[in-house]
């Protein structure tokens, strides 16, 4: 069987292009301001049963965080409070980020919105949507009325 690593890697980058592609949308879309300081990394898998979105939001705090669905589009939003010790402090790196963020994720199968279970666990929210049968593409037979003539 053949190694499926260039697969991998090439699936990573279409990711980050999409992902460099909806932080512009969004700073186009906010008139210029960017929509935050930071973007979070996400995971999009499915499972026969599931379709799990896995945000990293390392740092942040439930209270901090929101979660909506928007026609296809699962949006996190929230914001990573620096501590209050390290305001004033004299920094001689620093990579963490901080501040604001937006990250949406666009859901293209066919899954139970309103049946999402969440989790925020060590950092990492867990967003999970029951998947639903595909009725697009399949034939559906229409049942005709009998007009009594």
């Amino acid at each position: 069987m053949a190694s499926l690593g260039p697969f991998v890697e090439i699936s990573r980058i279409q990711n980050e292009i999409n992902r460099l592609f909806d932080n512009l949308l969004e700073l186009r879309s906010s008139g210029g301001e960017v929509g935050g300081e930071w973007l979070p990394n996400a995971d999009v898998y499915e499972t026969d049963k599931e379709l799990v979105v896995k945000f990293e939001l390392p740092g942040v705090t439930l209270k901090d965080v929101t979660l909506a669905i928007n026609g296809n589009s699962l949006v996190v939003r929230g914001e990573k409070k620096r501590s209050e010790s390290a305001r004033d402090a004299k920094f001689h790196c620093m990579e963490r980020g901080f501040g604001k963020f937006k990250r949406v994720v666009h859901i293209t199968s066919p899954v139970n919105t309103h049946a999402a279970a969440t989790e925020l666990v060590d950092g990492v929210l867990k967003v999970s949507f029951p998947r639903v049968p595909n009725r697009r593409g399949e034939e559906v037979p229409i049942p005709i009325k009998d007009g009594g003539r």
